[in-house]
């Protein structure tokens, strides 16, 4: 229960941003046909081999969607006569399912990915483009300066794409064990599904034209992975503030000839909270007062509140602060401070995990140095021949021989590559980045 109310926080704060980018709510069928499914070929031979098939209804298979590319782009057709109707921007939260034959991992690995995905028509290429920048600028705002979550925008290598898209860009994110997690992506899916629903648009001349699409996809459940992961210590989770299931838990310290005021007081305490908008719980079970302390560091609660009798007399409550693991003393008249502490709390985790980042991406020059850095749980920076279709081979002897990946060039800057490729020796045509991931 609490993770899921974590990540109805995390839907919360990712749906105000898509909103306020002008995107609107919907909800889709859960059911694809597979005539829709097979409508564009390059993405139905990427995720044939993941579709979870149901029961032939009638003459129509059906599929569990893995994405909506071939749900939103139909209705498109229906809904976008001109160019008066553009652009439209809509998204939906809710599942996806793929077969994944690989270990599947809680959260990072799953076969039912539980998310927010974004599908957008343009009339222009431009714009579609545009739209990619300002969703890598939604992950920043949301992922990194709310949950505190560094990553890299990653234009993806063209055999590493999503399946139909003209590019990809993934955020990759660092894990504590040297791994990289690819968090939410973002596609240029150009004219191809436009193309095969026949979806036109008249532009201002009265012309026909075929639309320009792109799909965005922050998946909330491998999100939260990240989370978990990233601001986690020895002694359990630690939550940032604006996402926590609970700020502030209230530990009342009682006997049995105290026990009724003490409780009394602490819900009062707990009213007064909640006034200021600060989600409070009361631990007022009969467990010893250390034992409260543990579980709820353990389940990551940003704050403690402890009052006792001599709080009460004193007018003081303990407060402590479950990043730095710090007590210290705050009147009850200043209970409102708490939410400018949660503001600085969420600042301390996301520059300490910025800091964690900090000095991860290394140069390499050989084979044998992007070896060593990546056992050593680092990112390689290297020279690369091509990152369309003729660097694949590179690529291969990369993961082969160093069991790592070519995770692709920066997507908002172009990197100027110096000599040959450290694979080929041909001359480089792109930094890449290389790196373990899951």
């Amino acid at each position: 229960p609490l993770a899921a109310i974590v990540l109805e926080n995390m839907f919360k704060l990712y749906e105000e941003e898509l909103q306020e980018k002008s995107h609107k709510p919907t909800f889709m069928p859960l059911v694809i046909t597979e005539a829709n499914l097979k409508k564009e070929s390059s993405h139905v031979k990427g995720f044939t081999p993941e579709v979870f098939w149901l029961k032939q209804l009638g003459k129509e298979k059906l599929a569990l969607r893995p994405t909506s590319d071939t749900l939103y782009t139909p209705m498109f057709k229906l809904w976008i006569r001109s160019h008066r109707d553009l652009p439209m921007k809509l998204y939906q939260r809710g599942s996806v399912f793929r077969v994944d034959t690989k270990a599947t991992r809680p959260l990072i690995r799953t076969r039912e990915i539980i998310w927010i995905e974004a599908h957008d028509a343009f009339a222009t290429k431009a714009e579609a483009e545009a739209q990619v920048q300002e969703d890598i600028d939604t992950t920043e705002k949301i992922m990194h300066q709310k949950f505190g979550i560094p990553f890299l925008a990653m234009k993806r290598p063209q055999w590493d794409k999503f399946p139909g898209a003209e590019y990809t860009v993934g955020s990759d994110v660092f894990m504590p064990d040297g791994k990289l997690i690819q968090q939410p992506s973002t596609h240029l899916m150009g004219q191809k599904f436009s193309k095969a629903f026949d979806a036109k648009f008249k532009n201002e001349k009265g012309k026909e034209e075929y639309l320009w699409t792109t799909a965005y996809g922050p998946a909330m459940s491998r999100i939260l992975a990240s989370i978990i992961s990233t601001h986690g210590d020895d002694q359990g989770v630690v939550f940032p503030f604006c996402l926590a299931p609970i700020q502030v838990i209230i530990i009342p310290i009682f006997n049995i000839k105290n026990k009724k005021t003490i409780i009394k007081e602490a819900n009062n305490l707990g009213t007064k909270l909640k006034n200021f908008g600060i989600k409070a719980e009361i631990d007022a079970t009969e467990k010893r007062p250390g034992e409260k302390y543990h579980e709820w560091e353990l389940k990551g609660i940003p704050f403690r509140l402890e009052i006792g009798e001599k709080e009460i007399k004193e007018k003081k409550l303990t407060l402590f602060t479950r990043d730095i693991r710090k007590k210290e003393n705050i009147s009850i008249k200043d209970l409102e401070k708490i939410k400018e502490f949660g503001k600085k709390f969420d600042n301390r985790l996301k520059e300490k995990a910025e800091r964690f980042m900090k000095g991860r991406i290394i140069n390499c020059k050989t084979k044998q140095e992007v070896k060593k850095i990546v056992e050593e749980k680092k990112i390689a920076r290297v020279n690369f021949c091509s990152t369309e279709k003729q660097g694949e081979k590179c690529a291969e002897i990369i993961e082969k021989e160093i069991n790592a990946e070519v995770r692709g060039t920066l997507a908002h800057k172009k990197e100027k590559p110096t000599g040959k490729c450290i694979i080929c020796g041909k001359p480089a045509k792109e930094v890449v980045y290389i790196g373990k991931s899951y």
